[in-house]
């Protein structure tokens, strides 16, 4: 199986504001990566060619920035790396570059003089460690000398360092082949080594870089690092020489060892390491062609499938769960169960999924699983009334793909019912369900949820429609259930509750006039008319309580004034509250965020709902690839986070990408609805 590759030559690394905007990455499984800009310039706190996972999948630390070289032939250096200050770009390494391939590993050709240096980034699967395979040759007559020159820091992901005010504490030891560095605090130990040559201790600080998309985000921008000398060695007069630099961290000194030891100790190791990475996700791929016969290869599909295997993570344990976004999201319950179709089932990765089912079912509380674990201190956060709702829907998705009823009824069953005696009963943030049969709840609980001083954007307090929808879809999920475990009495119940919400949401949320639903209903009974995405669920998930007419009015409505090739707009154009771009300070981007920004994951909902009124008539599925699948993912995987999909889009053109450069559901949703829906492949048990 061949795998996608995506190159930029020197004219497209020549449009330097291009190439800063871009970028890549590269994962280990365990919530660590490597990820940097096209130009190889750092613009945001969060790149690193090592950002470790010291508590895999959290407590995420940039440990090596990056690794920049010289090369010196005669009397002539070339430097090849390339940092930004607030007034200046030094070295500007970066118009050396001859091209980028990303084949998926990102690989550098440089041009210095007479001498080609390549260098492969990759990551050894669930090691926390980078290597740099370089691989120079020098045509010149003369021998060329070598250094590179590691930026190291220890410091958690959100954060920056002023040596001023916070000194760096560490202890530095040399060995032969290169050295370690034990930070204080935080307390982690990252050693780095080179398969050739030596290194030379000579401790400098290079302060004060400057980070250009935490300052265009209003966020810290500058940041200071420790270099604690250089790796050097010589490639001899019209010679080639292949060698591989490498680090590891973690929070015990004799564990970064092993790491890096395990990763590859001298040249041939590394190769057959980076060979076995590159197998691996062939033979990824390979498996879901076998599996999915029907299924058309495309180098754009195939990008999108490694990007799906990126999220999936796993603790030291072996405890998998899902990254809801690169860089910065952690595991997110809401953000998990909307992508675990995509993601896990439609690619055949069954056991993660129930792992991840048995896993977030432990934190139950009150009827609630947790919106989030927080990613430093594994604390689970619950503010949220859709995310349980979205569980249920996965347990759901998880039984149509395996038929594995045995592992509700015997792990899940008797906590699911909890769940809705619980939403039935009333629980945390007033979440319970009305006399009506429709499930109330406070403010800024459904995934619109963005603030500025306090204060929610968009609130949406009361009975949210989305909310709703998942809610008698949940209900039905249960009397399903019921019927499957014999219980007659309480899929009666269930289905008397569903019968319920599902009267009064037809009497309440249908907007005669605009031929669609309200967005909710306030706290006072008063309708919420803004045309926003979120009633899309109501024709999307597995159960509906509209009529069929109802349904197709609904998706003709959001057709015409929310849909684009990227996504859907979070409001229409026509509101007095739309913001057309994402951009700017935390008060300006939250402003923005639910009100008019464009969102991938939206496309997946959509995209169902409508081919599900069209009947999937041959001719809808055909102008659904061509006009929203095709255009979001092959034009998507090359901008903003190359080979992904990110996280949000302006609505204004030209449609930057914004948010995290690789988000779940970003990928998940559309990936789901393209091979159930567009290509009718279904689900084997559905």
């Amino acid at each position: 199986m061949n795998l996608p590759s995506l190159t930029l030559p020197k004219e497209s690394l020549a449009q330097f504001n291009v190439a800063v905007t871009q970028e890549w990455l590269v994962t280990n499984g365990l919530g660590s990566y490597a990820s940097a800009s096209v130009s190889t310039i750092n613009t945001r706190k969060y790149h690193g060619l090592l950002v470790a996972a010291l508590n895999p999948p959290g407590d995420r630390t940039v440990c090596l920035s990056r690794l920049d070289e010289d090369v010196t032939v005669g009397d002539a250096t070339y430097r090849l790396g390339a940092n930004e200050f607030r007034d200046a770009i030094y070295p500007e390494g970066y118009k050396l570059l001859q091209e980028l391939q990303l084949n998926p590993f990102p690989t550098y050709t440089y041009e210095a003089g007479g001498v080609e240096i390549k260098k492969t980034v990759f990551m050894p699967k669930n090691k926390n460690a980078t290597i740099i395979l370089y691989r120079i040759r020098n045509r010149t007559a003369q021998p060329a000398q070598v250094k590179l020159y590691p930026l190291l820091t220890c410091r958690y992901f959100h954060t920056v360092v002023d040596q001023s005010q916070i000194p760096l504490n560490f202890t530095l030891q040399l060995y032969p082949s290169g050295f370690e560095t034990q930070f204080m605090r935080p307390e982690a130990s990252i050693r780095c080594q080179s398969t050739e040559g030596e290194f030379v201790k000579a401790i400098n600080w290079v302060e004060r870089l400057h980070y250009r998309d935490e300052s265009s985000r209003g966020e810290a921008d500058f940041d200071d690092y420790f270099q604690p000398g250089y790796f050097t060695l010589e490639v001899p007069a019209l010679g080639e020489k292949e060698f591989a630099a490498s680090c590891a961290a973690s929070r015990e000194a004799q564990e970064a060892k092993v790491i890096l030891d395990s990763a590859g100790a001298n040249i041939q190791e590394v190769k057959t390491g980076l060979k076995l990475e590159l197998d691996e996700k062939a033979d990824l791929l390979t498996n879901f062609y076998e599996s999915h016969p029907s299924v058309p290869m495309s180098d754009w599909l195939n990008w999108v499938l490694l990007a799906a295997d990126s999220f999936l993570v796993q603790s030291a344990q072996g405890e998998k769960s899902l990254i809801a976004g690169y860089h910065w999201f952690e595991p997110w319950g809401r953000d998990s169960f909307i992508s675990l179709p995509g993601l896990l089932l439609v690619t055949g990765k069954y056991t993660a999924a129930r792992d991840i089912l048995s896993n977030f079912m432990r934190y139950l509380k009150d009827g609630l699983i947790p919106n989030f674990v927080a990613d430093k201190t594994g604390v689970p956060i619950y503010n949220t009334v859709d995310g349980t709702l979205w569980y249920v829907n996965a347990v759901l998705q998880y039984v149509k793909y395996t038929g594995n009823y045995g592992f509700v009824k015997s792990e899940l069953w008797s906590k699911l019912q909890v769940i809705v005696e619980s939403h039935q009963r009333g629980t945390m943030f007033g979440i319970r369900v009305d006399g009506d049969g429709l499930l109330s709840h406070g403010p800024r609980l459904t995934w619109m949820d963005a603030v500025v001083e306090g204060d929610g954007v968009t609130p949406r307090a009361g009975k949210a429609v989305e909310i709703q929808a998942l809610w008698y879809n949940a209900l039905k999920i249960m009397e399903l259930f019921a019927q499957k475990f014999d219980d007659a009495a309480l899929s009666s119940r269930y289905a008397e509750s569903a019968e319920q919400a599902r009267r009064s949401f037809n009497s309440k949320f249908w907007n005669q006039n605009a031929g669609c639903l309200y967005d909710a209903i306030n706290p006072d009974g008063t309708p919420d008319a803004s045309m926003r995405p979120n009633q899309i669920l109501a024709v999307s998930l597995d159960y509906t309580m509209l009529s069929a007419e109802a349904n197709q009015r609904l998706v003709a409505a959001v057709n015409k004034k929310l849909v684009t090739p990227y996504g859907l707009r979070t409001l229409s154009f026509d509101d007095p509250q739309f913001v057309g771009k994402c951009w700017g300070n935390r008060r300006s981007r939250d402003t923005a965020y639910h009100n008019g920004t464009i969102w991938p994951w939206l496309l997946g909902p959509y995209v169902s709902a409508y081919l599900k009124v069209n009947g999937y008539t041959e001719e809808a599925r055909r102008e659904t690839l061509k006009n929203l699948v095709v255009p979001l993912f092959s034009v998507g995987i090359h901008q903003g986070g190359l080979g992904n999909v990110n996280e949000i889009y302006d609505c204004d053109p030209p449609n930057e990408p914004r948010g995290c450069i690789a988000q779940a559901w970003s990928v998940a949703e559309p990936l789901r609805a393209y091979v159930e829906d567009v290509l009718q492949v279904k689900p084997r048990f559905g």
